[in-house]
């Protein structure tokens, strides 16, 4: 006898534990998921989000991510409760613990099944993903993310170290007139350094050492000390930055040489994720390879 899709047993709800301890009856199969900051996953896993993520009224997006979420409404960083019920979700994801600290979680458990995904932000987006990947019924498919992911590392690993050897690299963001220099293992710089196999340069590993977050403060004349023979320069302040003009800059080695890639903050540097980090790779494949 032929079986049909409809006469096969339904996923059940699950009661799962999340990352502060709460049990969270989750839906077998959600169908209007938030989970603000965390569309790089849920998109990656072919999960649309019913909101995303916004600063600024709906303004200020993860442009990154626009060819996948270009119609899909916004919501405010601040995930005003009024705003979350609207869009009635069957489940909302929390990034960190930070993000319900108070009675904030109580407030959203009455709008939907609320889970935090992890008790504060970090950089192990590999172990985000499998967590969400679990709790929207898509375990399989987050295993499968990966393994494409180290993949198209690893290839793009090889061909990056046949072009420039042991050349080292380091990722800049200048914002607001200030120069920021991406740790050793986190964000993109766990992209180049960890999964690029990129030579780490000693200024970035002294930083590195000391860093209390993703990006650290880095002076013009620390920079001019730079030993990177390549250089990704994410610049939100556009051509006329009076940093970019100043004699210290032109006289950083990668700089002087030509070897300075420059990208806006409209592009994925400044995020982590398996889409962000599936950018990133690309972009620095046609930057050093030649």
């Amino acid at each position: 006898m032929e079986i049909k899709r409809t006469d096969l047993p339904k996923a059940k709800d699950r009661t799962v534990t999340d990352a502060i301890g709460n049990e969270v009856t989750v839906p077998a199969e959600p169908k209007s998921v938030i989970g603000s900051y965390l569309e790089d996953d849920l998109v990656a896993l072919g999960v649309t989000p019913v909101a995303q993520w916004s600063i600024q009224e709906g303004k200020g997006v993860q442009d990154y991510l626009q060819e996948y979420l270009k119609d899909v409404p916004t919501i405010d960083s601040a995930l005003p409760y009024e705003a979350v019920s609207s869009f009635t979700p069957d489940l909302v994801l929390m990034s960190s613990a930070s993000v319900v600290e108070g009675a904030k979680y109580d407030q959203y458990a009455k709008i939907a099944p609320t889970y935090v995904v992890a008790k504060e932000n970090n950089n192990d987006w590999r172990t985000r993903l499998q967590t969400i990947g679990d709790v929207v019924g898509k375990k399989e498919e987050a295993e499968k993310v990966l393994a494409d992911y180290d993949k198209k590392a690893e290839e793009a690993k090889g061909k990056i170290q046949e072009s420039i050897k042991d050349e080292s690299a380091a990722a800049i963001w200048l914002v607001s007139n200030q120069l920021f220099i991406v740790g050793e293992n986190v964000s993109s710089g766990a992209v180049l350094y960890g999964d690029l196999g990129l030579k780490v340069p000693e200024v970035v590993k002294e930083i590195s050492a000391t860093a209390t977050g993703n990006w650290s403060a880095i002076s013009l004349e620390k920079l001019a000390q730079l030993d990177a023979d390549h250089l990704f320069l994410i610049n939100s302040d556009g051509e006329g930055a009076e940093v970019l003009k100043d004699s210290l800059w032109s006289n950083i080695p990668a700089v002087k040489n030509g070897n300075i890639y420059e990208y806006s903050p409209d592009s994925s540097w400044l995020y982590s994720g398996p889409i962000a980090n599936t950018q990133i790779i690309d972009d620095v494949v046609e930057s050093l390879v030649k």
